[in-house]
């Protein structure tokens, strides 16, 4: 097995995450996390700590590599809901093809997973997950609504809460097996009912 010193602590990381992010933290045993990266547990943990500082740290370079630079491309594009759909279409595209289809979100796979007994580090995680996944929708419709995209009276924020829950039930729904074809149904009908009625346009 390398030593501690041989190997690139960021780079094993992210194998971490990827093996999290499959088979879930409760399914994923240090022997798994041994096989998956040749590094021996006793480096790994001198280097991350034991199986829960693991998975918080995959957890949070998770959001900070996968999540955080789409919510930050989804604020700043200021198209407004053509934003918003670029984003569906891209989520499902990543969670049903390509290299990572049917793992789902590591973040929305840990949210279903939580119970009462549940990490409060790994709660705080998810939640600030949360807060940026809704701000990147708020500002996204905040541009919308400058470009006369919505709806007379949409509550901006209640709707950005709703989008947010939407990418969640994308996330999970892939996971579970559901065609793109399904859930590219389901986003359209949401954000079709955020449009202006044609008497108002």
């Amino acid at each position: 097995m390398p030593d501690v010193k041989h190997f690139d602590p960021d780079a094993v990381l992210e194998q971490v995450v990827r093996l999290f992010w499959r088979r879930g933290a409760a399914a994923t045993g240090i022997a798994e996390v041994v096989a998956e990266t040749g590094i021996s547990r006793s480096s790994l943990y001198a280097t991350f700590g034991g199986k829960r500082e693991l998975y918080l740290a995959a957890l949070r370079g998770y959001v900070e590599r996968h999540s955080r630079p789409v919510f930050d491309r989804l604020a700043a594009d200021g198209r407004g809901l053509p934003a918003i759909a670029g984003f569906f279409a891209g989520l499902i595209a990543a969670r049903c093809s390509g290299e990572h289809a049917r793992w789902g979100c590591m973040v929305s796979n840990a949210h279903a997973s939580l119970d009462g007994a549940a990490d409060d580090d790994v709660r705080r995680i998810l939640d600030a997950h949360h807060d940026g996944l809704r701000a990147a929708m708020r500002a996204a419709l905040r541009d919308a609504g400058r470009r006369g995209q919505l709806r007379p009276g949409l509550d901006a924020d209640g709707t950005a809460q709703t989008l947010a829950l939407l990418a969640y039930g994308v996330n999970l729904r892939s996971r579970a097996g559901a065609p793109a074809a399904e859930l590219t149904a389901s986003v359209d009908a949401a954000l079709a009912s955020l449009t202006p009625d044609e008497e108002n346009r």
